[in-house]
């Protein structure tokens, strides 16, 4: 029999098919990613089980990136499109504010506001911190999913692409103002120190812009793929994703006086600075403390939960992403959790 050829094609196609599907397991059968290895160091490890929250917030649909705000605490929710205001004297869920598609790459308070990317749309919703409502949507793009915005000096602050274009927006009319080219692959803006400091994942460094002459004043190379940052403890902060741990920049000097062993290498995470710590939090390793004083983790909890940190009211606030909850924990209770 004379099959033509695009018969042939067909069939070639449906054994190719079958094959795959025969040597390719699936998703469940395949073998989880290998654990992260945490920090060596003995008597610093301790099973999350040992610390308990003061609070626990239901917020359903993996909540995920935190703000700190005047007088509550944000959550945004990708597949609920929301963002969730946290009440710190009540311990309740206050609001459940509707936002754009896919809300992503981090939240940011500033101008009575706060600003939330929507990947799903390519916008940031503006929020009215006392009414929480959305008073502005504005079309602009994200530069990666894992990113994160900033505010400070008059201004908001946000990657829009990842040929690293750092956008300049006046929150007196949601419009950019300026463009400022900061290494390809930048993602995450944070503010402090006078300056806005943009970690490049691709190019290991971060970049110092002035934002009274929109230039670049400084690139400093730190760890392999920082992410996220924070400005505190009189230091810039890194979370550097290939090997897991942290680079601390002198803002005088402008250069690496550190480099801290965590132990969470891979995607995700998240850090923070304030309570005295530095925290840094990882799937496997919800919590790292660091003490600012020795540049050492010197609290390591392991377990289920995390993705998302932040401080404030006293407190550090933590997403749990897979349960749906935001813990309330108190530093000091942190601190006198002892290994068992």
């Amino acid at each position: 029999m004379r099959f033509s050829k695009s018969i042939l094609t067909s069939i070639s196609f449906y054994i190719f098919t079958i094959y795959a599907a025969d040597t390719n397991p699936p998703a469940a059968q395949r073998p989880p990613r290998p654990p992260k290895p945490g920090v060596k160091t003995p008597g610093v490890q301790i099973p999350l089980t040992e610390l308990k929250p003061e609070a626990v917030y239901e917020v359903p649909g993996s909540p995920d990136w935190q703000a700190v705000g005047e007088g509550a605490v944000y959550v945004s929710t990708k597949p609920k499109n929301s963002v969730s205001k946290l009440d710190p004297k009540t311990n309740k869920v206050l609001a459940v504010i509707p936002v754009g598609s896919k809300p992503c790459s981090g939240l940011a308070v500033g101008f009575g506001s706060l600003w939330v990317p929507n990947c799903g749309d390519q916008t940031v919703s503006r929020v009215d911190l006392k009414t929480d409502k959305v008073t502005a949507t504005f079309a602009i793009n994200i530069g990666d999913t894992e990113g994160g915005l900033a505010t400070g000096a008059g201004s908001v602050w946000m990657l829009t692409d990842k040929k690293g274009t750092l956008a300049r927006i006046d929150p007196a009319d949601n419009k950019t103002v300026a463009e400022i080219v900061v290494p390809t692959g930048s993602y995450c803006a944070a503010f402090g120190e006078g300056a806005v400091w943009i970690t490049s994942t691709e190019g290991n460094s971060v970049t110092r812009v002035d934002p009274n002459t929109n230039l670049v004043v400084e690139t400093i190379p730190v760890g392999k793929a920082p992410r996220f940052l924070t400005v505190g403890e009189g230091s810039v902060w890194t979370l550097n994703q290939t090997e897991g741990n942290v680079s601390r920049i002198d803002p005088k000097t402008n250069k690496v006086v550190a480099t801290i062993e965590v132990g969470v290498p891979g995607g995700g995470g998240d850090i923070a600075a304030g309570e005295g710590s530095i925290w840094v939090t990882s799937f496997g390793y919800p919590i790292s403390r660091i003490d600012p004083g020795s540049n050492k983790v010197v609290q390591q909890f392991k377990g289920e939960g995390g993705d998302a940190i932040r401080t404030g009211f006293g407190s550090v606030f933590l997403s749990n992403l897979h349960a749906g909850t935001v813990w309330r924990l108190d530093p000091k209770r942190i601190e006198a959790t002892l290994v068992p």
